[in-house]
């Protein structure tokens, strides 16, 4: 199985532009560690911390349709239901996978799979 680093999606509803072109299908890229952590610099996530949805979103959405700069400004003008779309799909495709390692019992020797715990878990 390859590792994937982009993901296509098609939103509910779609951005509609100045035009009133709608953009429905676009690309998704995994999130790194800088387009969690920069938005927080940003005095509009500070000032409110539900616009870093607004600005995550605008880091990893790399085409809209035929639009491939995503700004905040296109994500804001997303409907809701396409907004809770995103979020979703950025949170599964983000998702931490379990590592897991083969194991043998100590007592009869079968072996199996288990998932091991993330730092910190028990």
């Amino acid at each position: 199985m390859a590792f994937k680093t982009e993901i296509e999606f098609k939103l509910p509803k779609g951005y509609i532009d100045e035009n009133g072109d709608i953009h429905r299908e676009g690309v998704m890229r995994l999130a790194t560690a800088a387009d969690e952590i920069l938005p927080l610099r940003e005095p509009k996530v500070q000032a409110n911390p539900s616009y870093l949805s607004i600005i995550l979103l605008s880091r990893v959405i790399t085409k809209l349709g035929t639009i491939e700069s995503i700004t905040p400004r296109i994500i804001e003008k997303l409907f809701t239901s396409d907004i809770a779309y995103l979020q979703n799909l950025y949170q599964t495709f983000n998702a931490i996978e379990p590592l897991k390692m083969e194991v043998s019992c100590p007592s009869c020797s079968h072996k199996f799979e288990t998932e091991v715990p993330f730092l910190g878990e028990s």
